[in-house]
């Protein structure tokens, strides 16, 4: 049987049920988070990124996808209003509860779709060790800017910041009638040597740690809290971008299926 949706709230029980055999035990939990994106994104990008990678590829597979956790660790963006955050530590004894309770009921393949980037990581790979090592589970990440390195340089886009060319062109690809371009302010990111927030960065680099909300002040003030030039966006660009991932995404799924 095949479901009319991929997304486990849409479906009884029973159609789970079922589901959970077709999929091999295998769903995705897509993650993000509800903070300011500048003056021209939603405060929701974050999920809705995550949300359309999850369904995109849970469609091609027919995998099941959980409810999306809306909300991420962003005590940086509390600098401008809308944002929620949520301490890390909530979050991973939140999704520890919701690996536990499917794993209850037959499903022990998890893929964690990140669309927070580099912040939500850290506690996402806690959860997931946690899930592994006390529940016998198998748990990945998948992360859109890790996972799209080989692409950026040939869109032409610059390196990863907030609310720029990249997260731009993806929502303007997805969601066009949430995005805003003609608000979008410029913010150019400056070299930095050390504490890039970018995978694809090849110079040497260390760590990053969340911004405080002084250290987020000029950001707002320079562009409303836009880091880079999402003039460069295009939904052209976004569908290209969306098309990697979504391969990428299915090739991971594929190969957590074959694992013993």
């Amino acid at each position: 049987m095949k479901t009319s949706s991929q997304w486990l709230q849409n479906l009884t029980w029973e159609d789970i049920k079922e589901q959970i055999k077709i999929s091999k035990g295998t769903v995705i939990l897509p993650v993000g988070s509800t903070e300011q994106h500048g003056p021209h994104l939603p405060v929701g990008t974050d999920t809705m990124v995550a949300n359309t990678l999850a369904d995109a590829a849970a469609r091609r597979t027919n995998v099941m996808v959980a409810p999306p956790l809306w909300f991420g660790w962003s005590p940086h963006h509390m600098v401008l209003p809308g944002t929620i955050t949520i301490r890390p530590e909530i979050l991973v004894e939140i999704t520890s509860d919701i690996i536990g309770s499917l794993q209850q009921h037959g499903f022990d393949k998890f893929i964690f779709v990140n669309g927070h980037r580099i912040v939500n990581v850290t506690w996402m790979q806690i959860a997931g060790e946690r899930a592994k090592r006390e529940l016998g589970v198998k748990v990945v990440i998948f992360d859109p800017a890790f996972m799209s390195k080989s692409i950026i340089k040939e869109m032409g886009w610059g390196s990863v910041g907030h609310a720029e060319e990249i997260e731009g062109s993806h929502m303007w690809y997805r969601y066009p009638e949430l995005v805003k371009m003609d608000r979008a302010v410029d913010n150019p990111h400056p070299h930095r040597e050390l504490y890039s927030v970018d995978p694809a960065y090849p110079d040497d680099t260390l760590c990053y740690v969340p911004s405080s909300k002084a250290e987020m002040a000029p950001l707002v003030e320079a562009a409303g809290g836009t880091a880079g030039e999402p003039s460069k966006a295009s939904p052209e660009g976004g569908k290209c971008y969306h098309q990697h991932l979504v391969k990428r995404l299915v090739e991971v799924i594929e190969m957590l299926q074959q694992q013993a």
